[in-house]
């Protein structure tokens, strides 16, 4: 369990990751102002700060997914499988969001989601 614990820990500090590439990836970064300064942005650094709220959006159902199965019953295989799925699903989804791609985004999104899905999903049948 612990690789799926660590799976949470990183998908936690993975917004942290996309809002510094947003902030530090433009010229002029006011960090008493911060959140004007990111409603402001173009381009790429946008699109990081966009992931940053989405990657904060992903953690709560995916940190539940994973410790409800875990306390379910649910296989470490299979938790562990599933988290580590994630997590590489929502760096891709950043990669491809940062760079516009929006159909890969699109498809890694629904990847990620599938393996929290499939998490509750299990967590529901091994009870």
């Amino acid at each position: 369990m612990a690789t799926a614990y660590s799976c949470i820990l990183i998908t936690a500090i993975m917004p942290l990751v996309f809002a510094a590439y947003a902030k530090f990836s433009s010229k002029g970064y006011d960090n008493s102002n911060p959140r004007e300064f990111l409603e402001k942005l173009q381009g790429r650094a946008k699109r990081a700060h966009y992931v940053q709220l989405n990657s904060f959006e992903a953690f709560p159902v995916f940190a539940a997914a994973v410790i409800i199965a875990q306390l379910a019953g649910v296989s470490h295989l299979r938790i562990t499988a599933l988290a580590v799925s994630f997590v590489i699903f929502r760096i891709f989804y950043g990669i491809f969001y940062i760079l516009d791609k929006h159909i890969f985004r699109s498809a890694v999104w629904f990847g990620a989601f599938f393996c929290v899905v499939t998490l509750f999903i299990s967590a529901i049948f091994i009870s």
